[in-house]
């Protein structure tokens, strides 16, 4: 009998504010007993700031990344396209979280560039007290691991399709400090990820001084599209832009200025380094990982052209869609578009999704880690920046992708332009995981301190 305590969980009757066994051991953790226990529902307020869409107004949408991503723009579209007619109008410094993916840490505060943006029921909406708790507090105590175990047990429905109950949420408690001493804690945090900064800082860096080699091997030069006069001489004009019928690539209004040549090497349209019709990706949708297949989103892919750890699988497959060694898949659409990966099969089976487009490239004339490392430089991203169509979300298609310009050195440049770039990657790689590190003990130091 002196064992019972192992077995069975105890709870005072007015402690709980959730009726479900998850909801009653979520309540148990240990929290440092200085600190009172304050319910949730009291320092935030549900905001219901509905309004109609109109059909000829631009609205920008913006969605919630799990695991404490943050809030993040989803795309700009026209009112007519948007099917749900009254949505909610969001204003810098509320705090939001997804009701589906709430369990999963997506809660996040809207950012200045994001005020006036529109969300759909789905996103509740809420004003903070900052009498009672700071903002920035309050941020990263949603990113612990206690609080994700509230929105967990506040959650209920089929294991995939689970949604918060926001009033159970409410009355959840948490340990909160007055407001100095919440001060107190977010200078002890900041502090403790000063020395991440620092590596990123670095990171910064030699990201930088990657751009500055590869365009100084590149011989760069920046054309800057001035009218050539019948005597020869340039001339420049003030309001009024020209440019020779050759050198149009769409008929249309963009940056063509953004647009880098070398002094040695010839300006190349992709199409000729591309030895099959590209290809678009699957239209499935996603699935937990089976551990055989995985699905590659746009998603999945880091800025550097490395995969992140949230792998997932597709509900179908074809064959059709299956990646090969070397091949090259570049970004269509959304705020992520002319983002580039390049596919190793060390990384295992996989297959594409349907935002990604397919290139296989010719070896023979271009090194395929030259070209991702091209891509990744100023030089492309600033014709990306030039060229993308913006109506309803950024878009270039296969067929703009393949007259993009590409600046194609003798393979041996190309070879040392990889090395360098490779050798960095080792550098970044090390740094990164530094400052990853240190952001998670500045964390964890946080989370032990309150809970």
């Amino acid at each position: 009998m002196n064992n019972i305590g192992t077995i069975l969980h105890y709870e005072h009757f007015n402690n709980l504010t959730n009726w479900s066994v998850a909801g009653a051991i979520s309540q148990s953790i240990s929290y440092n007993k200085e600190f009172k226990l304050v319910p949730i529902g009291q320092f935030l307020t549900r905001n219901r700031n509905v309004i109609d869409i109109d059909d000829e107004t631009i609205y920008t949408q913006i969605t919630l990344k799990i695991n404490n991503g943050g809030v993040v723009e989803r795309g700009k579209k026209r009112g007519a396209e948007i099917g749900t007619k009254k949505q909610i109008f969001v204003r810098k410094g509320q705090f939001i979280f997804s009701k589906i993916d709430a369990r999963n840490g997506a809660f996040g505060i809207i950012p200045e560039e994001l005020d006036g943006a529109i969300v759909t029921n789905d996103f509740p909406v809420f004003d903070i007290d900052e009498a009672i708790i700071n903002p920035t507090f309050l941020l990263l105590v949603t990113t612990t691991k206690a609080f994700v175990n509230f929105a967990q047990s506040c959650s209920s429905g089929t294991t995939n399709r689970q949604r918060i109950d926001i009033d159970a949420f409410l009355q959840q408690k948490i340990p909160l400090p007055s407001i100095a001493d919440q001060k107190v804690i977010i200078d002890r945090y900041n502090n403790g990820i000063s020395e991440a900064n620092n590596y990123e800082y670095k990171i910064l860096q030699i990201e930088n001084e990657i751009n500055t080699y590869i365009f100084n091997s590149l011989c760069c030069v920046l054309d800057s599209n001035k009218m050539i006069l019948d005597n020869g001489k340039k001339d420049s004009y003030k309001y009024l832009q020209f440019t020779r019928l050759e050198s149009l690539s769409r008929w249309d209004l963009y940056n063509e200025r953004k647009v880098h040549k070398s002094s040695r090497y010839k300006n190349i349209k992709l199409s000729t380094v591309v030895v099959s019709m590209p290809q678009y990706g699957a239209g499935y949708s996603s699935v937990p990982y089976d551990g055989k297949i995985r699905y590659i989103r746009i998603t999945d892919i880091n800025e550097d052209g490395s995969l992140n750890e949230s792998a997932v699988s597709a509900k179908g497959y074809s064959e059709k869609y299956l990646l090969k060694e070397n091949d090259f898949l570049i970004a269509r659409s959304g705020n992520t578009v002319g983002k580039t990966f390049l596919y190793n099969r060390k990384l295992g089976r996989a297959i594409f999704a349907g935002y990604l487009i397919r290139f296989e490239l010719d070896k023979t004339r271009i090194i395929p880690e030259y070209l991702l490392a091209y891509t990744k430089c100023s030089i492309y991203k600033e014709w990306i920046k030039g060229n993308m169509r913006v109506s309803a979300q950024p878009n270039i298609n296969s067929q703009q992708y393949m007259d993009s310009p590409i600046i194609l050195p003798p393979i041996d440049i190309q070879s040392k332009i990889v090395a360098y770039v490779n050798e960095q990657k080792t550098i970044l790689i090390q740094l990164k995981q530094n400052a990853q590190k240190e952001r998670k003990k500045a964390l964890k130091e946080f989370e032990n301190e309150i809970f």
